[in-house]
């Protein structure tokens, strides 16, 4: 596949970081708390209305805990909440990484050239919070968070909206994502060359991408073949 290569895009959660084990562990922790202060339930039971809760209003709920206690206790206990809420917190500060490699392949996807960017359903603050505690900020050149066209992928717009601050052709973009359905499907839709972040991949649809990333790494190798 012959290919001139002058960016590359990302998302970032379970592309970049491993939101996931992140989110687990930060939601464990919280619910341990509010059992402690008198979440009347197990912590095994609790985790799985908590993560079927994410599915229905979305990883950035910010009242989240307060719509646990409601289902649970039926009402809202400010000290249980609290006690969640600070025990998230705590956690958050010390489990936000990359994977493992990450900042290695991006300081040699600088060293080539190559202009680096974000393309996140997630909000914007949070993006960058997320970008900011792994310590990362600075390796790109354009970050595309939701409120910047208030679509999700595999929506055109924000693929587009990347493209136009990069101020590149679709096909010098190579798209790296973990989501088949909305990551590779929009890229490939403007038009950009894909690759699949398999090793962070939650949704195992069938993918179309053009590479398969079996760790953060592999990109080196791609990117070294356009070169």
């Amino acid at each position: 596949m012959v290919m001139v290569l002058n960016a590359v895009l990302f998302d970032l959660d379970n592309t970049l970081v491993d939101f996931m084990q992140f989110k687990r562990q930060c939601s464990s922790a919280a619910i341990r708390a509010m059992i402690e202060a008198g979440l009347g339930i197990s912590e095994e039971k609790a985790c799985g209305i908590l993560f079927r809760m994410y599915d229905d209003f979305g990883w950035e709920d910010q009242r989240i805990f307060e719509r646990l206690l409601r289902k649970v206790n039926g009402g809202v206990d400010y000290r249980v909440l609290a006690s969640g809420i600070a025990a998230y917190r705590r956690m958050k500060a010390g489990s936000m990484a990359p994977y493992p490699r990450v900042r290695e392949t991006l300081i040699k996807l600088k060293s080539f050239g190559l202009k680096l960017g974000i393309v996140s359903d997630a909000p914007r603050m949070q993006a960058w919070l997320r970008l900011a505690e792994m310590n990362l900020s600075e390796f790109f050149d354009v970050v595309v968070a939701l409120e910047d066209t208030g679509r999700l992928k595999p929506s055109r717009l924000p693929f587009r909206q990347a493209i136009k601050k990069l101020g590149l052709k679709p096909e010098e973009i190579l798209f790296v994502g973990d989501n088949p359905e909305r990551d590779i499907k929009g890229a490939k839709a403007m038009g950009m060359k894909t690759a699949l972040a398999e090793y962070g991949q939650i949704v195992k649809a069938k993918s179309k991408a053009d590479f398969v990333l079996k760790e953060p790494a592999d990109l080196l190798k791609v990117v070294e073949k356009a070169k």
